[in-house]
Parts: C-alpha cells; structure tokens; sequence
C-alpha cells in the first residue's frame, strides 16, 4: 500500500478523535501562541487546520486575526 492510500484509509475510516494524534486542544500550541502574539490583533496562521481546535480556542480567548491554510489535492489525483 502507497503513502497516499494509506492515509486516505485512515481518514475514511477513522473519527477525528480516534486517531493517536488527536487532542481535543491544543494546550502547548496555544501557549506559545500566546507568548508570541502578546496582542489580540497579532495574524495567526493554521497550517494544516484540519480537525483542530486550534482556530476555535484561539478566537475563544479573543484572538481575531487568524486564518487557516487547508491541504487539497487536485481532483485529478
């Protein structure tokens, strides 16, 4: 099996929270993202997003910067 069929079997088939690497927050990048972005008005960038909660507990504590950059493969492939 290829690299990418085997990550398509995994999130087909696997709930978000069923995988090892999931967490339900992300506490130590929120930590960081706090030390760095002293101000609410900081640009944050989610590379990745995903399922992450990061967006959510970040504009929870007041952050209204942000944007998240999404991973899509062309139809074609």
């Amino acid at each position: 099996m290829d690299a990418q069929t085997h990550w398509e079997n995994i999130y087909g088939t696997k709930a978000a929270d069923a995988v090892s690497w999931y967490r339900p927050h992300l506490e130590t990048s929120l930590e960081l993202i706090e030390r760095a972005a002293t101000v609410h008005s900081a640009s944050i960038i989610d590379i990745g997003g995903g399922e992450s909660t990061l967006v959510d507990d970040l504009l929870a504590r007041g952050y209204q910067n942000i944007s998240v950059l999404i991973f899509l493969r062309p139809p074609s492939m």
